[in-house]
């Protein structure tokens, strides 16, 4: 008799990239990002939906990819920090705002941090430094004292600003 459990096919888009595998009902999308998919900027911390190092974009909204099983993703969406740089190398905004204020350190929280303010400054490009507060308030960092983050964050919410 066979224990193990039966597969389920997925499919979806990631970065742009559709995609079809065979998952355990119990494969967590952090783990099929970064395990099956390859794509390992996305960072598995407290796998609670805690520190918010896991965070991605499904269908516009952002995810705690530990806490998202990976059929529940089925026909979704999902960007991750690997699909934000332009083609050529350019950097999003965003990172670039995080790289201009060192809004990092040891960098575990920064994919999710940077998901985090994308996600926010596309539902609000106005944001303000008492929304970005809020909006990271559910990611840990323990290197930067969040202060050069809510800098970048309000940088890169300023760049949207102008280029549109």
């Amino acid at each position: 008799m066979d224990d193990r459990p039966a597969l389920e096919h997925v499919r979806l888009t990631v970065n742009g990239a559709t995609f079809e595998r065979d998952v355990e009902p119990r494969r967590h999308l952090g783990d099929f990002l970064r395990h099956d998919l390859n794509l390992t900027g996305t960072h598995i911390g407290c796998e609670h939906g805690v520190c918010g190092a896991c965070t991605v974009i499904v269908n516009g909204a952002p995810v705690r990819s530990c806490l998202m099983f990976a059929g529940q993703a089925n026909g979704a969406s999902i960007l991750t920090v690997e699909g934000l740089a332009s083609a050529d190398g350019e950097l999003h905004p965003v990172q670039q705002a995080f790289w201009n204020r060192h809004g990092l350190q040891c960098g575990f929280c920064t994919p999710g941090m940077i998901m985090t303010v994308v996600a926010l400054l596309a539902e609000r490009p106005e944001a303000d430094e008492g929304e970005v507060r809020d909006a990271i308030s559910g990611n840990l960092c323990r290197c930067t004292g969040y202060e050069t983050i809510v800098d970048a964050a309000l940088d890169a919410a300023r760049a949207s600003r102008e280029d549109t």
